[in-house]
C-alpha cells in the first residue's frame, strides 16, 4: 500500500505547490514511484491531459516532477470561477455543472467516492503521494465537511508537513496561529513546519523556531531558500502579474493585458525563460506605452471582459495599433474578443452578446459543450508584419466552450495536424485557440525574428521545466531534514 505526506499551508501561495514538486522530485530521483494529488484545486490555469480531460495546473507540473504523464486522477475534483461566486465544477476531468459558492459547499461531500476511487487509483501503483492541500486548514468556517485538507487528511490517514511564507512576514505568527485553531487531533496529525521563500543567513532564525517549538510543540524541518524558477503558477497571486515594465530597452518588450477574469497565463511562462524578451502585464492605457508585441490572453468570461477593455480605455488603443500595423495576437478568449460579435445564448459565462474589437472577420458563439483537446501544427504562410511567424511548429492544447466561424475569404492562422485549421490572421492582427503557443523553440524562434532581436530560443520549454525541477530538488535536499520527512513517511531515506 503507498505510504503518504500531506503539504498544507498556513495561507494560499505560501509555496504548498512547489513544495509538493520539489518532494515529488526528490522521491522520483531516490528510487520511488511517486505520484501527486490534490483532492479539490480551485485554479484560473488548467492543464489538457492526453486524453482530453481537464485538471489542475499544479498537480501537471508535480506529475512532471514525477516523471509521469498527467492524469485526471491526480485532481479529481477542479472548481474553474466564472462569474465572482460561481464556478463551473470539472469531476475527473469533465465539466459536470455550474454551481454558486453556496451551491458547491452544500454538495461537496457527495464528491468524496469519486475523490476516493481516484486516490486509491494513484495508490495501486505508487510507493508514495504527495499530497497538497488548498488554502489553510485554519479556515474553521470551511471545517465541517472538509475533503481536501485535515478532512482529507483523515480520510487517507496522512501525516502533515505545515508550510509558512517568511517573504510576506509574520511566518511564526502564520505557523502558531494556524496550530491554535486546529482541533487536537488535526493537531496531532502535524508532524512538523516548513518555512519557505527565506531570503538571508538563516542563523538569524535560529531563536524564533527554538521558542516556536516551544509553543507549538512542533519541530521546524527546514527553512526553504526563495527561488527564482520558471514553473507554471497556479494562480492570480503569481508574481508574474505584478511586472509592469520591461527591464531596458535591449529586451523584447511584450505586453500582455491583464484582464480581470485572466486564465491560462501559463501561456507566457517560455517567454520569461528566453533570453532577450521580457514579459510585462498591463490593466491601463498609461501602463500600455508601445511594446514589441501586444497580447489578450485567455479570459473565463470574454463578454464581461470585453466591457472592462472598453471602460479602460485599452479597446480603443488595441485598434489604434492594429490600424499602424503594430502586431496583436489573441489566445483563446483573446482571440474571441477580436472578432466582430461574441454571443452566449445558452448563458455559458452569464449569457447575452456583445460586439468584438472588429478586428478580424470571425464570429464567435458560446455553446455548453466544451473542447479540451491535445492539439500540433504549424503557422501557415502569412502575410504583412506577422510573416516572419510563418512556419513555426506548434505543440500545445485547446480548452474552451466558444465555436468561431470565419468569414468567406478569412485566412485560417494555424493548419493542425488532423487537417483543420485554428484561428484567424488579418494584417498585423492574429488569433489562436492554441495555449502553450510559445512552449516549442520553433515558436519562439519566431517569435524573436518577428520582433527583430537576434538570439537562440533555447531547448523546448519542457525540456527547460526538467532542468528546473532538478534545480528545486537540490534547494531542498540543502535546506530540509529529508531524514525526518523520510521516518514520517515511514520509509527508508535515499536509497
Amino acid at each position: 500500500m503507498a505510504k503518504n505526506i500531506m503539504i498544507q499551508g498556513t495561507m494560499s501561495n505560501v509555496g504548498k505547490s512547489v513544495i509538493s514538486a520539489g518532494l515529488c522530485r526528490i522521491f522520483a530521483q531516490d528510487g520511488y514511484r511517486v505520484a501527486p494529488f490534490k483532492s479539490q484545486n480551485m485554479a484560473l490555469n488548467s492543464f489538457v491531459t492526453a486524453d482530453g480531460g481537464e485538471m489542475g495546473r499544479a498537480q501537471a507540473v508535480q506529475a512532471e516532477a514525477c516523471g509521469l504523464e498527467p492524469s485526471v486522477e491526480m485532481n479529481p475534483i477542479l472548481l474553474k470561477p466564472v462569474t465572482d461566486v460561481g464556478s463551473q465544477v470539472i469531476v475527473k476531468g469533465q465539466a459536470r455543472a455550474v454551481m454558486s459558492a453556496r451551491g458547491y459547499f452544500a454538495c461537496r461531500r457527495t464528491f468524496l467516492p469519486d475523490i476516493m476511487a481516484a486516490y486509491a487509483a494513484l495508490a495501486q501503483d505508487a510507493d508514495i503521494i504527495v499530497i497538497e492541500g488548498a488554502g489553510s486548514p485554519a479556515e474553521i468556517n470551511l471545517r465541517a465537511g472538509d475533503i481536501v485538507n485535515m478532512g482529507l487528511a483523515e480520510l487517507v490517514d496522512a501525516p502533515v508537513l505545515l508550510v509558512g511564507d517568511i517573504d510576506r512576514g509574520g511566518v511564526f505568527a502564520q505557523l502558531a496561529g494556524t496550530c491554535m485553531l486546529l482541533s487536537e487531533a488535526e493537531l496531532a496529525r502535524v508532524r512538523g513546519f516548513v518555512i519557505n521563500k527565506f531570503r538571508g543567513d538563516v542563523t538569524l532564525l535560529a531563536d524564533g523556531l527554538g521558542e516556536l517549538q516551544r509553543i507549538t510543540g512542533k519541530p521546524t524541518l527546514g527553512v526553504a531558500p526563495y527561488l527564482d524558477l520558471d514553473l507554471d503558477d497556479e494562480d492570480s497571486l503569481s508574481e508574474r502579474l505584478r511586472r509592469r515594465t520591461a527591464a531596458g530597452p535591449e529586451i523584447g518588450d511584450i505586453a500582455v493585458v491583464r484582464l480581470p477574469r485572466l486564465s491560462n497565463f501559463t501561456d507566457f511562462t517560455a517567454l520569461d525563460a528566453t533570453g532577450g524578451l521580457a514579459v510585462r502585464y498591463v490593466v491601463s492605457p498609461r501602463q500600455l506605452a508601445d511594446p514589441d508585441l501586444l497580447i489578450l490572453p485567455g479570459t473565463r468570461n470574454t463578454i464581461a471582459d470585453l466591457a472592462w477593455l472598453r471602460e479602460t480605455g485599452l479597446a480603443e488603443l488595441i485598434c489604434q495599433r492594429a490600424a499602424a500595423g503594430r502586431p496583436v495576437l489573441g489566445l483563446c478568449g483573446g482571440y474571441q474578443m477580436l472578432g466582430e460579435v461574441v454571443s452566449d445564448p445558452d448563458g455559458v459565462e452569464g449569457g447575452g452578446a456583445a460586439a468584438g474589437l472588429g478586428l478580424l472577420p470571425a464570429v464567435t458563439c458560446f455553446r455548453s459543450r466544451k473542447r479540451q483537446t491535445r492539439v500540433a501544427g504549424t503557422v501557415l504562410a502569412l502575410d504583412g508584419p506577422l510573416r516572419p511567424l510563418s512556419g513555426a511548429r506548434l505543440e500545445g492544447y485547446e480548452l474552451h466552450m466558444g465555436e468561431t466561424v470565419l468569414a468567406d475569404g478569412a485566412k485560417p492562422f494555424v493548419g493542425l495536424d488532423d487537417g483543420a485549421a485554428d484561428g484567424c490572421q488579418q494584417g498585423s492582427v492574429a488569433g489562436s485557440y492554441l495555449h502553450g503557443f510559445f512552449d516549442t523553440a520553433s515558436a519562439r524562434q519566431s517569435l524573436l525574428a518577428l520582433l527583430g532581436r537576434p538570439g537562440d530560443a533555447g531547448p523546448d520549454f519542457a525540456q527547460h521545466r526538467q532542468g528546473q525541477y532538478d534545480k528545486l530538488a537540490d534547494a531542498l535536499r540543502a535546506s530540509l531534514d529529508l531524514g525526518r520527512v523520510y521516518e514520517i513517511l515511514g520509509s527508508e531515506p535515499a536509497r
